[in-house]
């Protein structure tokens, strides 16, 4: 199918480990808890496994998060974090996005 996998990573402050996945065109991020008080944790205990999260590339996280405040639309953190692959990024908090996490994430 074409997939290969770029390696794995440990994100200590959201408590995850991560397997990135190239598809050509796009990325497959998959999640392992590492913390049991994690959020990815507290997702699968409540609703197990699938989906958490959607993850749009954007060219500045900052500028997405004011354009999105204007909005009237919140985010999770108001200050991007670091995420995997060295990405900034912050997440469109569900109860503003149809009950979907969105994830915007920035390269640097």
């Amino acid at each position: 199918m074409g997939i290969k996998s770029t390696g794995r990573e440990k994100v200590l402050d959201e408590g995850v480990e991560t397997g990135i996945y190239d598809i050509g065109g796009g990325k497959i991020e998959l999640l392992e808890s590492v913390k049991s008080d994690s959020a990815i944790q507290k997702f699968m205990d409540k609703k197990g496994e699938g989906i958490h999260h959607v993850c749009l590339k954007v060219d500045d996280v900052y500028n997405a998060i004011a354009e999105l405040k204007e909005k009237g639309i919140s985010v999770i953190y108001q200050t991007p974090k670091k995420g995997a692959e060295g990405f900034l990024v912050t997440f469109i908090h569900p109860r503003d996005s149809g009950g979907v996490l969105v994830e915007l994430a920035q390269e640097t």
